[in-house]
């Protein structure tokens, strides 16, 4: 599968299972999750969904909440995603976000020790 067909795909699935955890889990707190990517394997067998939370201090609770939702997510992905074979969910927490905030706190750092 090419990989533009792939990239489309994977904006799909993340595009469906943000509206997905947003109004069709009853879990309060998977509402709150915010799904920032999707990697599929070529084979269409795996996804890797990156998210973030607004607490940090709940993440381990939200991948535990997300593991145990992962096959009603994935049966409800599978009737609106047309494919032949709905890729299994891995949910992996998303640290690019901090990591971006931790860099621009040392940048910052850096730019007040010049101006002293």
């Amino acid at each position: 599968m090419s990989n533009i067909k792939i990239e489309r795909l994977n904006h799909a699935i993340q595009e469906q299972i943000s509206i997905i955890l947003m109004r069709e889990v009853k879990n309060e707190h998977l509402k709150f999750v915010t799904i920032t990517g999707v990697e599929t394997t070529t084979d269409l067998s795996f996804a890797k969904v990156y998210y973030t939370v607004l607490d940090d201090s709940k993440k381990g609770q939200t991948q535990e909440e997300l593991e145990k939702a992962s096959s009603f997510i994935r049966t409800k992905l599978a009737e609106r995603i047309d494919i032949r074979h709905t890729p299994e969910l891995k949910f992996i927490y998303d640290t690019s976000i901090a990591y971006g905030e931790h860099i621009e706190k040392i940048i910052d750092e850096i730019h007040h020790k010049k101006k002293d």
